[in-house]
């Protein structure tokens, strides 16, 4: 394997580095009571396509998606605190702080929180895709008390690279 192809071709470095502070607060809460936070730490707009980065953590209530794959990226689990229940297409496992999972386009994957208590984790994606969108589309279905019908889950998923199992 050797690097790939320069993507930055000045004969000089520049001071374009990003600092995001601990303290700086969610940029998304989905559902309730304290629901889970979402810090996007790396968008793929800030990284250029390179990524995408999010610290997410979760409430005590049980959460997380469904066994599901996508298409056009991987995707990286991280656990930082807490016990978080993680799914390799093959069966479930209890992740606690420093365990990873990778998955590769097209692995099904899934991870839930069913600890009773609040856990977080890295979740990282490559490329950089927009996920933003579907996460804040997510939210805002929540936060509405929206029933969606199966076809309209379906075009929503679609939209998002999201393909359920």
């Amino acid at each position: 394997m050797s690097y790939p192809d320069a993507r930055y071709l000045d004969e000089n470095g520049e001071a374009s580095g990003r600092l995001r502070r601990t303290t700086q607060g969610p940029d998304l809460v989905i559902g309730k009571d304290p629901g889970t936070q979402v810090h996007y730490l790396g968008t793929g707009e800030s990284t250029n396509g390179a990524f995408g980065l999010y610290r997410w953590e979760m409430g005590p209530r049980p959460g997380g998606p469904q066994p599901h794959f996508h298409r056009t990226m991987t995707e990286s689990f991280y656990v930082l605190s807490g016990s978080v229940r993680l799914y390799n297409g093959k069966e479930w496992a209890d992740g606690n702080a420093g365990d990873f999972l990778f998955v590769p386009e097209g692995g099904i994957h899934a991870f839930r929180n069913e600890s009773g208590e609040p856990a977080s984790m890295l979740i990282l994606f490559t490329p950089g895709a927009p996920r933003e969108a579907y996460f804040e589309e997510l939210a805002a279905i929540a936060a509405e008390e929206r029933q969606l019908s199966p076809e309209e889950w379906t075009e929503l998923y679609r939209r998002h690279d999201q393909y359920m199992v």
